[in-house]
């Protein structure tokens, strides 16, 4: 080592002096073991070289101390630390680094040679020096259980080989026969369309009034396909911090079309509730959302994977007319309160499910249900069984499903109403 050090003192013969002064301290940023030559930071962010310096003896982030004697190497903890954290937001093709801190972009440098990628956080020292590698996702300062919302696993529901089929929705037969055309010529023909030449459709617009079946039929539409499922409720995914509910957007499209399944759906659940038609009154905010919607809508590109966006709304009039334009929901399917035939179906799926006779009064209570919804339709069976356990029985009686169909039927029936634009 007392040789190293004479070296080091050698060296600083050859270093500038109008660079340094007796008692600066310096950290080595650059050292080429083949020339000897070494390049130092100072504390006030100048720089200053050395030539002659033995291999071995200076490493990459080491502290020096100039003083009388010469260059003496002392403890990394002597360099004052003021640590900054940053996300990595472009890595360009000739190696310059583009971070944010605190809303601003600045250029970082990556004299470590960590293994960046972009949205990495990374700590970073005074002047913008990576020193490690903290995250390879954006860390922001929030609540922990925030912290989700910027996964896209957080919204991926995998398919269940024994889950839901066709079988399992009652009525609505052409709405169904759509959904099998879109599972056989979308995701399972697609690369006879390609052939072909036709443009795959990208997205499919589910209407109607609430409670009919359309979030229902898409977890079907992904079962039956086997495709990656991305169920996303329009306001679970709204942030109150500013480009998150874009970032995450963006990151689910990403990840849809680099499944390992080859095909991937993204459902919109309440799509209205994240474009809604853009107006003077509407927030900055919400606008540039809609715009950050549309966007990935037309840039998205399934390439070998197989991406289809459905999306479910009761107020379709509240939607953006750009979203609903040729290109970008290709498709809609609209599903109306279900007929005589359709709820007479709906009510015996819901025997497959749950011990009951096989007396029920079906087709009666079917025709007195003109109006209700799938879902209305469903409570019955609800509370029939409330009423069978209560009385001890683990089967449902006729007389338990008519009384069912009371309760529910004494229900206060609220209309949906439609709501202004601007509240």
């Amino acid at each position: 080592m007392r040789d190293s050090v004479n070296h080091l003192q050698g060296a600083a013969k050859t270093m500038n002096p109008e660079n340094f002064d007796e008692g600066d301290l310096m950290k080595v940023i650059n050292i080429d073991e083949e020339s000897g030559f070494a390049l130092f930071r100072m504390l006030d962010g100048k720089s200053a070289k050395a030539q002659g310096i033995e291999p071995g003896s200076l490493s990459l982030g080491d502290v020096v101390f100039y003083g009388a004697d010469g260059l003496t190497k002392v403890s990394r903890e002597a360099w004052p630390t003021s640590r900054q954290i940053s996300i990595v937001r472009e890595v360009q093709d000739d190696g310059t680094i583009l971070g944010e801190s605190g809303g601003l972009l600045s250029i970082l440098t990556n004299p470590i040679g960590f293994s960046l990628r972009k949205d990495s956080t990374v700590e970073t020292d005074t002047w913008g020096a990576i020193q490690r590698v903290l995250s390879d996702q954006p860390i922001r300062p929030r609540p922990s259980h925030d912290y989700e919302l910027l996964s896209p696993s957080a919204f991926l529901v995998r398919p269940d080989d024994d889950g839901l089929s066709f079988d399992d929705f009652g009525g609505y037969p052409n709405v169904v026969a759509r959904a099998k055309e879109l599972i056989e010529t979308q995701l399972e023909r697609r690369s006879e369309l390609e052939e072909i030449g036709a443009r795959p459709v990208k997205g499919i617009l589910f209407t109607g009034p609430p409670g009919t079946g359309k979030t229902h039929l898409a977890r079907i539409i992904a079962n039956q396909s086997g495709a990656d499922f991305y169920e996303i409720g329009g306001p679970e995914i709204v942030s109150k911090w500013v480009g998150d509910t874009e970032d995450i957007l963006r990151k689910i499209f990403e990840a849809a079309n680099a499944s390992e399944r080859g095909k991937s759906i993204i459902f919109f659940d309440e799509i209205d509730s994240l474009a809604e038609n853009r107006s003077e009154n509407m927030q900055d905010s919400s606008r540039k959302l809609v715009a950050q919607f549309l966007t990935l809508l037309d840039g998205f590109d399934s390439g070998e994977n197989a991406t289809i966006v459905i999306a479910a709304t009761n107020r379709v009039e509240a939607l953006d007319p750009a979203l609903t334009r040729p290109g970008r929901f290709d498709w809609e399917i609209e599903f109306g309160l279900p007929t005589l035939k359709d709820r007479t179906e709906i009510l015996r799926i819901g025997m497959r499910r749950i011990g009951c006779a096989d007396d029920l009064p079906i087709v009666e209570v079917a025709t007195r249900t003109h109006n209700w919804s799938a879902a209305r339709l469903t409570s019955i069976w609800t509370e029939a069984a409330l009423i069978a356990a209560s009385d001890g029985r683990k089967r449902i009686a006729g007389e338990d499903f008519a009384q069912g169909y009371e309760r529910v039927a004494r229900r206060p029936e609220r209309q949906q109403k439609s709501r202004s634009l601007n509240g």
